[in-house]
């Protein structure tokens, strides 16, 4: 199980970081912009630069994963990105829900290997 989670870490990390960086950098092409609600929402994330705090927060998080320092902030950093991702995808843009599929997988493995160090907020307080 070490090294899936080992696999699932690194993977998890070079895509944060590489999706990340592409945000700011857009050297990656992601072809026309949707039409439609989704197009609307991506060119209001463009537009209020808040895709810049998406995009810096998968970098800060890829980058943790990747030196495997504070994976379980890497995992609480990314966590709400991937369920935004996930969320665009089923509501508003079906392409590409296969990699943010993949991306829970992955984030789902990393935090299966790290479920020790979120077992406190899984305790009900009486």
């Amino acid at each position: 199980m070490k090294i899936v989670t080992l696999i699932g870490r690194i993977l998890l990390g070079l895509i944060s970081v590489v999706f990340g960086l592409n945000g700011f950098l857009n050297f990656l092409s992601m072809g026309p912009m949707p039409t439609g609600l989704a197009g609307q929402f991506m060119g209001a994330l463009f537009i209020s630069h808040y895709y810049w705090v998406v995009a810096g927060l998968q970098i800060a998080g890829g980058v943790l994963l990747l030196l495997n320092r504070f994976v379980p902030l890497a995992l609480v950093l990314l966590g709400p990105v991937i369920v935004n991702i996930i969320c665009y995808h089923v509501f508003l843009n079906p392409s590409g829900a296969v990699l943010a599929a993949v991306v829970t997988v992955l984030w789902l493995i990393v935090f299966y290997g790290n479920r020790q160090h979120f077992s406190g907020i899984f305790v009900q307080r009486v």
